[in-house]
């Protein structure tokens, strides 16, 4: 799979404990990316934040319950990214998701690891 130089960066900001049926909406999202092909999928997990209501997420150790702020970035085409907002759109709720253009310089296999492209891919 092939990453033009010229890319997109798909970021999206969530609570860890949103959901999208019965999985974690982060969860959800990257298998979606993955079923559609998209180059590559990363989920980070925030040890504070706080988004439109202002209330605090935090992973203090006596906090009973945590909803710390994840954030799920993707990068591909502009093309790959643009078909995929609609998709994202039916899946979120609440949150943020925003686009940068990047300049991709590197993206292939770590060394000695076997590349499988998706059906129809490669």
């Amino acid at each position: 799979m092939k990453v033009p130089q010229e890319s997109l960066l798909l970021r999206i900001f969530i609570g860890e404990q949103d959901r999208h049926g019965h999985q974690p909406l982060y969860e959800a999202i990257v298998l979606r990316a993955r079923d559609l092909h998209l180059a590559g999928a990363t989920v980070l997990r925030g040890s504070l934040g706080f988004g439109l209501s202002s209330r605090l997420h935090s992973a203090k150790i006596l906090r009973l319950s945590q909803d710390l702020p994840v954030i799920i970035e993707i990068v591909d085409s502009a093309e790959k990214i643009e078909s995929f907002l609609p998709v994202l759109e039916t899946m979120m709720g609440g949150g943020l998701v925003t686009l940068e253009r990047v300049r991709v310089i590197h993206y292939r296999p770590a060394q000695g690891e076997n590349r499988v492209d998706p059906p129809g891919v490669g």
